[in-house]
């Protein structure tokens, strides 16, 4: 089941300089809907300079993410635009211009949310549909949710 996704969390046409700055960008706006505290977007961040860019999963996205723990409030998901791609250093799906933020509690959430986005990107169109999107309703009409 896909964690909730308030408009308070999503961000479109955003400008960031670098990945670290864009996957910040996502921490922020699980931090505006309650979902995570002020420190969890660095803590994404520190995830891929441990594990590089896993997060990439298709050319032009990333589902950056951190493990449950006390920075995450509830279960949510950000949805981050960036007006020009950043490059994260994966060679086959780089620049990324659509950044999923995700939190989740528990360990179980975390795998069943992780699944159930991988599930909306099994449309080839939904990435291109992100990039488009100019309101709150079209990102909710990506993901399956009444905006």
């Amino acid at each position: 089941m896909l964690p909730p996704l308030p408009e308070s969390a999503v961000v479109l046409g955003a400008v960031a300089d670098d990945w670290r700055a864009a996957v910040r960008l996502a921490g922020d706006a699980l931090v505006a809907s309650g979902a995570a505290r002020q420190a969890y977007g660095d803590d994404m961040v520190r995830m891929i300079e441990e594990h590089g860019p896993y997060v990439v999963i298709a050319p032009g996205l990333a589902l950056a993410h951190s493990r449950p723990g006390p920075l995450v409030l509830t279960d949510g998901l950000a949805v981050v635009t960036l007006s020009r791609g950043v490059d994260f250093g994966n060679p086959y799906n780089d620049p990324v211009q659509v950044v999923v933020g995700l939190a989740t509690a528990t360990t179980s959430a975390h795998l069943e949310a992780v699944a159930a986005v991988a599930n909306v990107f099994n449309d080839p169109t939904s990435v291109g549909r992100l990039q488009a999107a100019t309101t709150y309703a079209d990102v909710c009409a990506v993901f399956g949710f009444s905006g």
